[in-house]
């Protein structure tokens, strides 16, 4: 099963959003996770395959 980035990325937000109505005190740990790993796929493209 392949699932392509385009395809992933709305799905990844929309549970981050489901997760941060549920749990507000989330919302940091979330962004904090996103940033990581968008800065790491920025610096290391080659693990995005």
């Amino acid at each position: 099963m392949h699932i392509s980035q385009l395809a992933l990325t709305p799905l990844i937000s929309l549970i981050a959003g489901v997760l941060i109505l549920v749990m507000p005190r989330l919302l940091n740990y979330i962004v904090a996770l996103y940033l990581i790993v968008v800065g790491l796929l920025g610096l290391f493209p080659h693990l995005a395959r």
